[in-house]
């Protein structure tokens, strides 16, 4: 009796690992920017549209947790923010955008911190992409092309993987 007393508490945190450990990490960038200035140009406020089907509420996606870079007070690195917000809004979800830019640590520390329901999507700069992917323990994780706005990199859980990388096939911005 007294192995079974110990037991059952050990259980109940086994299912708990077990919950977390079926959370799918998608990692996108951010919608298309214009020549100059701040914010998405036409093409990225029609990806910004796209995303509501590609990651919505009957895809299978089934995206619980978003997360966008910290935008700063000026309107620079409003991008990712832009990007995934009417998304957010369809899913009832607040979007974090608690870490800044350049602060892997912090992503990493709210991606292995995250237990609720769902899966996580990551909007962000092009180029942290890869180093985020590098903090999370991806060897040789992959460069984001500077020319492309549609790559959604998948990483399982444990996150150390980039298991696939797929297009978000808007129609008329992906071929």
């Amino acid at each position: 009796m007294k192995y079974t007393n110990v037991l059952l508490p050990l259980a109940g945190l086994a299912a708990t690992a077990t919950a977390s450990s079926g959370t799918t990490l998608y990692m996108i960038r951010h919608g298309e920017k214009p020549d100059s200035g701040n914010g998405l140009n036409a093409e990225g406020l029609e990806r910004a549209q796209c995303l509501r089907t590609v990651f919505g509420a009957s895809s299978s996606y089934n995206i619980g947790y978003i997360m966008a870079q910290q935008p700063k007070s000026d309107g620079k690195r409003q991008r990712p923010l832009d990007t995934v917000q009417p998304l957010a809004t369809d899913l009832g979800l607040t979007v974090d955008t608690s870490c800044d830019r350049d602060d892997e640590d912090c992503v990493v520390k709210v991606v292995t911190g995250y237990s609720g329901s769902g899966n996580i999507l990551l909007c962000w700069e092009h180029d942290e992409l890869t180093k985020i992917a590098e903090a999370l323990g991806v060897d040789d994780a992959p460069s984001y092309p500077d020319d492309s706005f549609n790559l959604i990199w998948t990483l399982p859980y444990d996150y150390t993987s980039v298991s696939s990388i797929t297009s978000e096939n808007c129609p008329n911005l992906d071929s």
